[in-house]
């Protein structure tokens, strides 16, 4: 089976849970095991929650600070999951695996952090100064017994 789809949201909060909602109903209408929904659930909140705080776009390079994209592909065995924004990019130091937060006790910048442990693996392209950044993370996917798409 193969699914895919993809959204374009403002760069608001609110965006936030609806991305995170289509998917869990994509992953549960799939059959899904629900542990591994979860995973990339929180993974694609903390990757949207850093689209809307720093994807904002550069006027100067004429980029819509408005708007993110969020895209998943479901297909076979695996889950792979795009958050696009148009910000001006990580500083190159910081765009390096393993992503670590500055200190232990930061209340900011677990983002990546977790999406790097709830996922398989994880890839961040990154166009700092000419604005973007796309944070894609796959999973392999476990199934439940009696998925509900296979019996509508």
């Amino acid at each position: 089976m193969s699914i895919w789809w993809s959204l374009h949201l403002r760069r608001e909060a609110a965006s936030v849970p609806l991305a995170r909602r289509l998917l869990l109903g994509t992953m549960e209408s799939a059959g899904v095991d629900p542990d591994v929904s979860y995973d990339l659930s929180v993974a694609l909140s903390e990757a949207c929650a850093n689209a809307v705080e720093h994807g904002g776009g550069d006027a100067a390079h004429g980029a819509s600070s408005e708007a993110y994209r969020v895209t998943a592909y479901l297909d076979g065995e695996t889950c792979r999951i795009e958050v696009a924004d148009s910000g001006p990019g990580f500083p190159v130091s910081r765009a390096r695996a393993p992503i670590r937060p500055s200190r232990v006790d930061a209340e900011h910048g677990r983002g990546l952090c977790l999406i790097q442990e709830l996922a398989d693996h994880v890839r961040i392209d990154n166009k700092p100064g000419r604005g973007g950044t796309v944070v894609s993370f796959d999973k392999i996917l476990k199934w439940k017994k009696d998925p509900s798409l296979l019996t509508a």
